[in-house]
């Protein structure tokens, strides 16, 4: 064996050893996974962003879909990275064992709302969907010899307007939304019944819920509920309760 051996190491050109390399190097902080709490974060503040008008409906709508969707915190940073706000966005967690250094929330701890299909379907038995859950632009129940029931008095308003179209065959669907959003629409009711009880919120920012579609010997209902106020919506009013 000659003195290059196998086990020797390699020399550079200067003659020098090169530096080992680690062999586990640190992750970039864009290459860090986001976590639930980083993506609400970043919702929130693009929520602000569109009640200021900084942001129209489109993009509100597209950045919002992307922030939920976001992998890394590098996929989060070009949301707001055109807004005022974007100097105050830090992903920096408290040191392990260091209580003092965490946050401590103002009010009770909400879980993050739930990501729900935009399709609800009863056949021969029922679905009901209520608590707190993101609700978008655009949402379907289909009822068959079944119930539908949507309850959207704690869910989260991404959108200025939901438009939720019914289809009840035999069965029955049921809408509740809460007193302070305005519920319009109608539909047709073929051998049933298809009642939106209209009202229009003071609050001209307030989400708008839309009802249409068909009752054939079945029924559809569409009304608020008394006592329940939406908290959380997208051209929220800053400082308001």
């Amino acid at each position: 064996m000659d003195d290059q051996g196998r086990g020797a190491v390699p020399m550079t050109k200067s003659g020098a050893t090169p530096p080992a390399r680690p062999e586990h190097a640190p992750v970039a902080e864009a290459e860090i996974r986001a976590s639930d709490a980083d993506r609400e974060r970043v919702a929130e503040l693009l929520r602000d962003a569109y009640a200021e008008g900084r942001l129209d409906v489109e993009e509100h709508a597209e950045r919002i879909e992307a922030a939920y969707a976001a992998k890394t915190l590098g996929d989060l940073v070009p949301l707001t990275r055109d807004l005022p706000v974007h100097s105050g966005i830090s992903f920096e967690k408290p040191p392990l064992g260091d209580p003092a250094a965490a946050p401590r929330p103002d009010g009770p701890v909400r879980l993050p709302a739930r990501n729900e299909a935009p399709t609800m379907l009863a056949v021969f038995g029922g679905s009901s969907r209520k608590g707190r859950w993101r609700v978008g632009s655009h949402l379907r129940a289909v009822a068959v010899f079944g119930g539908v029931e949507i309850d959207l008095t704690d869910a989260v308003f991404e959108s200025p307007e939901v438009v939720i179209d019914v289809v009840a065959i035999f069965g029955g669907v049921e809408i509740k939304v809460p007193e302070n959003v305005s519920l319009h629409g109608g539909g047709v009711g073929i051998f049933g019944g298809f009642d939106v009880k209209e009202q229009t919120a003071a609050d001209p920012y307030a989400p708008v819920v839309r009802v249409k579609g068909t009752a054939v010997f079945g029924g559809c209902e569409a009304k608020p509920r008394r006592g329940k106020k939406l908290k959380e919506w997208v051209r929220k009013q800053l400082g308001a309760d």
